[in-house]
């Protein structure tokens, strides 16, 4: 019997209605009686020595509770570098939680202030006196890495915080020595704010009863931060309980600590009264961190056919001033995911990891791979203009076969299932390739540009971790659902509804799921990398699936009837003899359990391989050369996820996904003066994001081929739209002006200024 709210059913989310009518609760509207304040005083200086002259007056003025400078924090730990590129190990230089004598970038932390309300903790900011004493600064990455850059850290020779080296060097140098064609594409993936919805904030609060400290925050795990936390404290991680209700998107960014946690939790430790900070949007642009910024010159060999030989990739990644959480693992990671869909004989990647003085550098959604997919597929479309062949031809002939798998690529990584050129050509049908050249010449008639592009991508993802997950029959007859993963706006609720009525017949609003919250759940890996479903899923399925057994055996009792005579009522929450009238009602089975633990059962999932969602992107664009103003006149998705949990909420998250990806190619761009170090594009008045007006209409649909290494055959899907969108538009906004120009390459973002400025190049060019 197929459950009408289990799996592959398109449910809306059962999460919406309480925040459509503002009954959300964020960290922000966390507030506990008699809270204090607090702001946090940042540098002004890309790189400088400092001395905090005098802090006393501050702290006498009317309302400060506490000023917390280096000399406080001095016995804490620093924040940590847990992310290593794959075989090796960094000296990481320190990264306290509070600047003490250096400051390196533009927001450095220099003091926390703690007052009865954020104005008066303002103007506490404000006469604290602080000698300032400039030093050489570096925002480039390249330029840091040159001889007599200047230095971010005294010993790091050359600001070089990592030299990362992957592949066979030998073989791929062979391979290009046999090459009919080299092609060589220099390329910016330029660095990124994530902006979500609601900045970071925390409220710390002491709960006497437990003698431990409570943190309120926005996380896309409460654990990882937790333990985390507590290490940089130097206190046990059950001193510590961290929750994180209603979060309004997370990227990435929110799944690592931040400096003011400890701090915080330092603050409250000290005062045992509750104490708020709530960064505002350009301390979110100063404060936290930034994804991408990376520049890529890559290289392919193809033999006088047409075959791929080998790819040779050297990358600059900018850190930043310091080596964040994830940071170093975000490039040499997504590394491994250069070869695309491709069928590559070799390929050697180096990646040179630059400390510059900038925010730092960590994972931002998709986390490398959409990084990869872009060198890779402007890669393979530039060889197809070079070489004058079609671009999906190319692909075709290139990409790795279905009998090839499992195949494992020169980087490393083993993809275990996929039919690359058939969603391919099923994106070219729907978005009518074959009729491009009409609508070509209709917008040549109007005076305007047109190109179309496409993009094939793979990614890792749904392996971060083991995840823990409880199912409890309620004594009302409803089920409760306690997971170690956090949802940040993807729909979990529904999702664990749908997975846990699948076996119990549930309706979903009988389901309460319950995350974030370190004092309800022993363990927890929280979610990133796509894996909430992959990897929490499965102990979902798993826990519900026991529980429905252990039920039917209280209803076997119950009804006097055989277990296997049994079957769940769907929509009804009973127990019922099949072909039959005679049920119990879960309520009722609640109340006649002798041993309460029949009403509960837990799984546990270990992810063995990431699973490699792939697919399709094909974008159209139209281009008028006197602005360079870009319109994406269609976009077709055609992806494969193994399987679909929940249609709706899987369309969301790619198309989510995809504007982001839009707006990277077409509008955003971080920018950081030269000169004095300063972030210009520090506001949303500076740095652009994608409108509705600014995206088209999508078509979505999917083309699943079951994982192999996952047991319900899923695979990730929340960072997927990301990573196949820029490069399709990209794509489809240089074949415009190939078409139009023979202009071979533009950066992103497309800005009409930039395009325009290409345009107007080309022109002058040609009339030389």
């Amino acid at each position: 019997m197929t459950m009408k709210f289990g799996v592959s059913q398109s449910m809306k989310r059962i999460e919406d209605d309480g925040l459509l009518r503002g009954a959300g609760h964020y960290v922000s509207d966390h507030a506990p009686a008699h809270t204090l304040h607090a702001v946090v005083l940042r540098s002004p200086h890309a790189h400088a020595k400092f001395t905090i002259t005098d802090v006393a007056t501050a702290k006498a003025m009317p309302g400060v509770k506490l000023i917390l400078t280096a000399e406080d924090t001095k016995e804490l730990g620093n924040m940590p570098c847990m992310g290593m590129p794959p075989g090796m190990q960094i000296d990481v230089p320190p990264y306290p939680i509070i600047a003490t004598d250096t400051v390196r970038h533009v927001g450095d932390i220099v003091a926390f202030i703690v007052a009865d309300t954020v104005d008066l903790a303002k103007d506490a900011s404000e006469a604290i006196v602080i000698d300032y004493r400039p030093l050489p600064h570096v925002v480039d990455a390249t330029a840091a890495l040159k001889q007599g850059a200047p230095q971010i850290w005294g010993d790091k020779a050359g600001n070089l915080a990592f030299d990362y080296k992957l592949g066979d060097e030998a073989k791929t140098a062979a391979a290009f020595k046999t090459a009919a064609k080299i092609i060589t594409l220099t390329i910016h993936n330029q660095r990124l704010v994530t902006n979500y919805l609601d900045t970071r904030a925390v409220v710390a609060e002491y709960e006497p009863e437990h003698d431990r400290v409570m943190l309120t925050l926005g996380s896309q795990g409460s654990h990882r931060v937790r333990d985390v936390t507590a290490g940089i404290l130097k206190i046990a991680p059950e001193k510590l309980r961290v929750v994180t209700p209603d979060v309004g998107g997370g990227f990435g960014t929110k799944l690592f600590p931040f400096r003011e946690y400890p701090i915080a939790a330092l603050a409250v430790q000290k005062l045992k009264r509750p104490v708020k900070w709530v960064a505002d949007r350009t301390e979110h642009f100063l404060g936290d961190s930034q994804g991408r910024d990376n520049l890529t010159t890559a290289k392919l060999a193809l033999d006088d056919k047409g075959k791929f030989l080998a790819f040779h990739v050297e990358t600059v990644a900018d850190m930043g001033a310091y080596l964040n959480f994830f940071g170093p693992f975000i490039p040499t990671g997504g590394a491994s995911m250069l070869p695309g869909l491709y069928d590559f004989p070799t390929g050697f990647v180096r990646v040179y990891g630059a400390y510059t003085n900038t925010v730092p550098v960590d994972a931002y959604r998709g986390a490398g791979r959409p990084e990869a997919a872009y060198v890779i597929e402007r890669l393979v479309d530039v060889a197809a203009r070079d070489l004058d062949v079609a671009p999906d031809a190319l692909r075709k002939k290139n990409f790795i076969k279905p009998k090839a798998m499992p195949y494992q690529t020169p980087t490393g990584r083993t993809y275990d299932s996929g039919e690359f050129a058939e969603h391919m050509m099923q994106a070219q049908k729907v978005g009518d390739w074959a009729g491009f050249k009409a609508r070509l010449n209709t917008s040549k008639k109007a005076k305007r540009m047109r190109g179309i592009g496409i993009a094939t991508y793979i990614e890792a993802c749904g392996s971060l971790g083991p995840e823990t997950a409880k199912v409890t029959l309620d004594a009302d007859g409803g089920v409760t659902l306690v997971v170690g993963s956090q949802s940040t706006g993807q729909g979990h609720k529904t999702a664990y509804a749908q997975l846990i009525s699948e076996h119990l017949g549930i309706p979903l609003d009988q389901v309460r799921v319950h995350q974030g919250d370190t004092a309800m759940m022993a363990t927890g890996k929280g979610t990133g990398g796509s894996s909430s479903i992959p990897s929490a899923g499965h102990s979902v399925q798993g826990a519900s699936r026991k529980l429905s057994d252990q039920l039917k055996a209280l209803a076997a009792d119950a009804l006097e009837a055989g277990i296997g005579d049994l079957e769940m009522v769907d929509g009804a929450s009973a127990v019922r003899v099949a072909g039959t009238d005679r049920s119990v009602s879960f309520a009722d089975l609640a109340q006649r359990a002798p041993d309460k633990s029949q009403l509960m059962a837990d799984d546990a999932f270990v992810p063995k391989a990431p699973t490699f969602p792939n697919g399709t992107h094909l974008a159209e664009v139209e281009i008028d050369p006197d602005t360079g103003t870009t319109s994406i006149v269609n976009y077709v998705i055609v992806d494969d996820f193994g399987m679909t949990l929940n249609p709706l909420l899987l369309e969301g998250q790619v198309i989510g996904g995809v504007v982001q990806g839009i707006g990277q190619a077409m509008m955003e761009n971080t920018v950081y003066d030269q000169d004095s170090g300063q972030l210009v594009t520090a506001t949303l008045m500076d740095y652009a994001l994608p409108r509705a007006d600014d995206v088209p209409d999508f078509h979505f649909e999917t083309r699943h081929v079951p994982c192999r290494v996952n047991p319900m055959g899923v695979k990730g899907a929340g960072e997927a739209g990301t990573i196949g969108s820029a490069p399709a538009v990209m794509n489809a906004i240089v074949d415009a002006l190939w078409r139009a120009h023979r202009i071979r390459h533009i950066d992103m973002p497309a800005t009409p200024q930039r395009v325009w400025a290409a345009i107007e190049e080309a022109k002058r060019l040609h009339t030389m």
